[in-house]
């Protein structure tokens, strides 16, 4: 959206304004907001959050929950969002494991499947496997029986969309599931939603994966990377930095990047390949065709069971990041990581560090000050699927 008005349409104005309204339900939570404070929040006059509450009320995505104290006055009504208005569907699809999850509309977590997965198995079986997933999914929602297959609406729905008379496609009367986001291996291009040469896989290049996934099951489908979606999720939390690098080491190794509250996918959508960066010119051949790649590195060490040393060269990787971009924070994540969190947490602050470089190092999912004991590694181990899921639910609420 232009910050100059000049040329932005009235129905497209709205729908921005809606969509600032809705975010801050999301992350007023349970507690709820008042409208006094959204006029506020928002710059928006208390006629103009009148309207947009009235007819967010009509199509069931917010409700009065009871009253607050004023310092003067009535008591001030509180709204809140009505999670069960809508949900998502998030995939992660691994090189070796399939992860799905479904959401509510504010992203929390309702239900998880997993199972194994050889991506090398190729794209007919593995897509397979993945709509077998979210159907399964997806026949748990109230109302949303014969969703999959049946409707054959391609776009990911927008914020007007969404906002839409209830008996429109993409509106929640008509179909609580809004869509399905999934998350795999780089490079890809996300506007086309078809993988590249994935390392190890050469054989999706060019898979139309979402265009498959939409036609097995009749939803909208985003397909972005796997760190992108990971990075994603982080970027929505409330009081998330407006600059961060998600480094993420598991079947391989990437990086998500968000730049004043957005994700960096570049204009070509290849942006965050942090693992096929160049360490070494003569080091060992790399999948990608490279040599020396971070990635190889990185994994060679894990390999070797030499943790310290897997964690030394991600820093010297996130280092580069912190040097490049001047980011504020270094979040690291995947089942490497995971399995050992305090490990690479201080393996990477110590890289940092030694060049006089002052990013905060921590774990996506971290509780505490850091340490093994300070992760939840369940929900740090779901957050590509997580992210996955916010393709389809961020621009509803304008991220």
């Amino acid at each position: 959206m232009k910050t100059d008005l000049g040329g932005v349409n009235v129905p497209a104005l709205r729908s921005h304004n809606a969509a600032l309204v809705l975010d801050l339900l999301r992350t007023a939570g349970e507690p709820g907001i008042s409208r006094l404070e959204l006029a506020e929040r928002t710059g928006l006059t208390p006629q103009a959050v009148s309207k947009i509450i009235a007819r967010l009320r009509a199509e069931g995505l917010v409700a009065e929950a009871g009253h607050r104290a004023s310092t003067g006055g009535k008591p001030r009504t509180v709204l809140r969002l009505v999670a069960s208005a809508g949900y998502a569907v998030g995939v992660h699809l691994d090189r070796d494991e399939l992860t799905t999850l479904l959401t509510d509309l504010a992203g929390a977590v309702v239900s998880r499947r997993r199972r194994a997965l050889d991506l090398g198995e190729g794209a007919g079986p593995v897509l397979a496997a993945v709509a077998e997933e979210v159907r399964g999914l997806v026949a748990g929602v109230p109302g949303a029986s014969g969703v999959p297959g049946v409707s054959s609406a391609p776009d990911v729905p927008d914020v007007a969309g969404v906002l839409g008379a209830p008996d429109e496609p993409g509106a929640f009367g008509a179909r609580p599931v809004l869509g399905v986001g999934v998350a795999m291996p780089g490079p890809l291009d996300h506007r086309a939603g078809v993988p590249g040469r994935v390392t190890g896989f050469p054989e999706w290049d060019g898979v139309p994966v979402r265009e498959e996934l939409v036609r097995r099951l009749g939803l909208p489908v985003v397909l972005d990377k796997d760190t992108n979606a990971a990075a994603l999720r982080l970027a929505v939390r409330p009081a998330a930095p407006g600059s961060f690098a998600y480094v993420h080491l598991g079947t391989g190794l990437g990086a998500g990047l968000v730049l004043g509250g957005a994700v960096l996918r570049g204009d070509r959508t290849g942006a965050g390949e942090l693992g096929h960066q160049t360490v070494q010119l003569d080091g060992p051949p790399c999948d990608c065709g490279g040599r020396g790649c971070l990635e190889v590195l990185c994994l060679a060490a894990v390999g070797r069971g030499d943790l310290a040393e897997a964690a030394r060269i991600l820093g010297a990787g996130a280092a580069n990041l912190v040097r490049l971009l001047d980011i504020d924070q270094v979040l690291l994540g995947g089942r490497v990581v995971l399995a050992a969190p305090g490990v690479f947490a201080d393996g990477v602050r110590e890289v940092l560090a030694g060049l006089g470089l002052t990013a905060p190092v921590g774990v996506a999912g971290e509780k505490g000050a850091g340490g093994d004991a300070d992760v939840d590694t369940e929900a740090a181990a779901d957050a590509v699927a997580e992210g996955a899921a916010w393709l389809i639910l961020a621009p509803i609420f304008g991220k």
